[in-house]
């Protein structure tokens, strides 16, 4: 992979996604491809993206019962993502249903197995959305409990905050990978994410690969923007 950066591709349009991403090709590590893009194109338009070449990783956050979470992990990996989620807080049984689907799905394709990852607590949420919602403590204890949990199931790692990087880095072993959205380059506008770090800081911090999405496809030039935050992030 080129570096550590998937840049995610929020969009409804087939024939921009698919330009984003050629164009995002051997400058990013993949492109993120999320809920807005699948349910306005389905499994079609994802396999438009793949035929560029460029790793994905399906943003689909799986969350339901057991079974059916199986059952869409199965459907899902036959798309070849690099790598899938579901939610953390769906439970060990379905955590662990979806390690064995995507396990057996496939060594049954014969294709290589895409890295499952749980999301722990959304970037868009900060204490006092939680408390709203009846979960009491801080946002970090919340995150390396589901981490934790996340990691007892056998999945891959999660999606996390950069704020909650170092306090999952000293609960879970050295190869739970993070997968870190709410990243902003220095200067640029936070949107809807409350807990956000700069590139630097978050590789630095331990993260393992970082979701970027506006601050490179608004770019007037998305690959020079994707350079210039890959540049910050290069030893």
């Amino acid at each position: 992979m080129q570096n550590k950066i998937f840049a995610a591709i929020d969009t409804q349009d087939p024939a921009r996604a698919a330009d984003l991403t050629a164009a995002l090709a051997g400058v990013v590590s993949g492109v993120k491809i999320g809920l807005e893009f699948f349910n306005a194109n389905g499994p079609d338009g994802v396999r438009k993206v793949a035929n560029t070449g460029v790793p994905f990783f399906l943003d689909l956050k799986f969350h339901d019962i057991p079974n059916t979470v199986a059952g869409a992990i199965r459907a899902a990996v036959s798309l070849q993502p690099a790598i899938l989620n579901v939610h953390a807080s769906g439970g060990a049984a379905m955590m662990k249903a979806a390690a064995t689907a995507i396990t057996e799905s496939a060594d049954a394709l014969g294709v290589a197995k895409p890295m499952l990852i749980a999301v722990t607590v959304l970037t868009s949420l900060d204490d006092d959305d939680l408390a709203a919602v009846g979960q009491r403590g801080a946002s970090e204890e919340q995150v390396v409990r589901l981490a934790k949990l996340t990691e007892d199931c056998g999945l891959d790692g999660v999606v996390c905050s950069p704020l909650e990087i170092k306090a999952i880095r000293t609960a879970c072993n050295s190869q739970f990978k993070l997968v870190v959205p709410g990243i902003r380059p220095s200067g640029a506008d936070a949107g809807d994410q409350k807990r956000t770090m700069t590139p630097a800081d978050a590789i630095n911090d331990g993260a393992d690969f970082l979701i970027i999405g506006r601050p490179i496809t608004t770019a007037e030039d998305p690959a020079e923007a994707a350079r210039t935050i890959a540049a910050t992030i290069t030893p």
